[in-house]
């Protein structure tokens, strides 16, 4: 059996199916999203089975690109639920036959709260039709199962109409990055938004040395500080200067390296230091990625240390 072929043959139906239905968008469209940005409380998505599972994920998409919604099984809302709608909602209904028994059974109820209705269904004449406002057309000429019977192109065809009013409610809104990663704060995107250097540096228990210190010391303290690094300060306990690994690796080539020696003889001096706290961590990232650093030494204006932040701990929190 060639299962590419078949793989081929159920995506070409799903695409056709949406191709088509992209030339029969109508004004119908327009209406709803006008519809939705005058809703004054909440968008609420509702209907059972596959339909169910399609409006679950069309409210999560709305919610997190700036619209208030939320999921309502059928079910549930006849067993107390339906008191989560308000006269200010706007319900957007699922059923690709229109005449699922569950929702059906609801639809009286939100009609009676006169709130506006927007059905998803094939079928006009259907008792979800019947019952809705309006009518966003969701009709295929064949599933892509091979029975023709199991949702396949009319569930994406939905999830696809749903992602349109998305995006229609988006640019509505002139929905931004920003508003997106506020949304999702520990998603990628708002930790490269919002999470700080401040939020990320180390401030306490930092690996010091004073510049009287022999090697031997020195590197007894960045073995204990876990950095890789060993920040040196002058007699006022001001950042002078910095000993790596690498630093380390680069003395031991040298033929009079000796453990006695002063650990400023092999130092970096004037490392790359930081006063913005509040800089965003992934520009931080950026600068050590630039610098070709590992470690960002975070001080004040007067070179007095706050803090150090290492590219490993960026890397663990996912900045990028």
């Amino acid at each position: 059996m060639n299962y590419k072929k078949i793989a081929q043959e159920t995506l070409n139906i799903e695409a056709n199916t949406l191709l088509e239905a992209a030339k029969s968008i109508d004004d119908v469209f327009d209406k709803a999203v006008e519809l939705v940005l005058s809703c004054k409380g909440k968008l609420i998505v509702t209907g059972v089975g596959k339909s169910g599972l399609i409006g679950a994920k069309m409210a999560a998409t709305f919610a997190s690109t700036g619209t208030p919604s939320f999921f309502l099984h059928p079910t549930e809302a006849l067993h107390g639920d339906l008191g989560m709608i308000s006269k200010e909602d706007v319900v957007i209904a699922i059923s690709y036959s229109g005449e699922s028994e569950e929702l059906g059974a609801i639809l009286p109820h939100v009609k009676r709260f006169e709130v506006p209705l927007i059905g998803m269904t094939k079928n006009r004449n259907s008792t979800l039709g019947k019952y809705s406002d309006m009518i966003i057309e969701v009709a295929v000429e064949k599933e892509a199962c091979p029975l023709d019977i199991a949702p396949t192109s009319s569930t994406t065809l939905t999830l696809a109409l749903g992602d349109a009013l998305a995006v229609c409610l988006m640019r509505a809104r002139d929905f931004q990055k920003t508003d997106f990663a506020s949304f999702h704060p520990g998603g990628a995107l708002g930790k490269q938004l919002f999470v700080k250097v401040s939020n990320l540096m180390q401030s306490d228990n930092i690996p010091t040395v004073s510049q009287n210190t022999q090697m031997k010391d020195a590197i007894i303290a960045i073995s204990e500080g876990r950095l890789g690094t060993v920040l040196i300060t002058d007699n006022e306990q001001k950042l002078l200067a910095l000993l790596s690994d690498g630093d380390i690796r680069r003395a031991l080539l040298q033929k009079d390296f000796s453990l006695e020696d002063n650990v400023l003889k092999y130092a970096t001096r004037n490392p790359m230091t930081l006063s913005n706290p509040d800089m965003l961590a992934s520009d931080a990232l950026v600068l050590i990625e630039e610098k070709k650093i590992q470690l960002l030494v975070i001080t004040d204006k007067e070179k007095n240390i706050e803090g150090v932040l290492h590219i490993h701990t960026l890397i663990e929190k996912g900045i990028s």
